[in-house]
């Protein structure tokens, strides 16, 4: 936990994770990109983790980039520094990703489902993290945009791999060449969001009581399912259902999610 983002352990597994920078509308500076990292480090950590709910405080869930972080990407000669408030973009600091694209993509590889909530803004890279989520919650007047364009740059936060296959490719390119606002209806209707929500948080937190009590290795085994989908081959992809299945069939926690649904009681799994 840090004064940028919060983690809130609430019962049966679910974090309650919260951007709150509110005097910026939870824009990224340097600071706001490491804590955001740090965070989903500590979650992979975090046993007992079944499911995460991601929302900023204040008036948005994140205005994009705080432009006036990009002010000191001069070194001291006056050479222009490669990648500003983020580092050298060419550095694969985690993974396959560098920093800035790990902040949105990071929430994709937890092996958990990672539920978002989208209120006020999310613009530029603030939608690419929302767009780093499983399941999307927005408010129909959230303020939205690939707004990187605007400002000379091209988005460059796992955006696309992570649009891939939500929404249509034309479309990813109008926004993308335009930077046109969109609310959160159209959001929804373009394939960026699951549920246009009045209440996004609430909403968000009880999908997360229903998948928290859902076996967790079967979880962790359908998030690694979903995250192939778009990479393997249909053999691949039929050979990793069968692995996934394997770890979890006839196990003591599948047995009790066999045995709470028939009892219509809640299931007690051992971690």
């Amino acid at each position: 936990m840090n004064d940028r983002v919060t983690i809130t352990h609430l019962e049966d597994g679910i974090a309650d994770v919260r951007m709150v920078r509110t005097d910026k509308m939870n824009a990224l500076d340097p600071a706001q990109f490491k804590a955001l990292a740090d965070t989903i480090e500590e979650l992979h950590g975090t046993k007992g983790l079944r499911c995460v709910v991601l929302s900023g405080e204040g008036r948005a869930f994140c205005a994009g980039l705080d432009l006036s972080s990009m002010s000191g990407n001069s070194s001291g000669d006056g050479e222009k520094k490669k990648g500003g408030a983020t580092g050298d973009l060419a550095t694969r600091a985690f993974g396959d990703a560098n920093l800035a694209q790990y902040v949105a993509w990071g929430w994709r590889k937890l092996e958990v489902p990672v539920i978002a909530a989208a209120h006020g803004v999310a613009f530029g890279g603030g939608f690419q993290i929302l767009s780093g989520a499983d399941v999307r919650f927005i408010h129909p007047d959230t303020r939205c945009a690939i707004m990187e364009m605007k400002w000379g740059l091209v988005p460059d936060m796992a955006g696309f791999p992570l649009w891939r296959g939500n929404a249509r490719d034309d479309v990813i390119r109008e926004l993308t060449y335009t930077n046109r606002e969109f609310n959160g209806r159209e959001a929804h209707a373009m394939g960026f969001a699951t549920h246009v929500s009045e209440t996004p948080l609430e909403d968000a937190l009880a999908l997360a009581k229903i998948i928290a009590n859902k076996h967790p290795a079967a979880m962790r085994g359908a998030k690694t399912l979903c995250n192939a989908m778009a990479e393997l081959s249909d053999a691949d992809l039929l050979m990793l259902e069968s692995t996934e299945q394997l770890k979890v069939i006839r196990t003591p926690n599948q047995m009790e999610a066999v045995m709470a649904e028939m009892q219509k009681r809640k299931p007690v799994f051992a971690e």
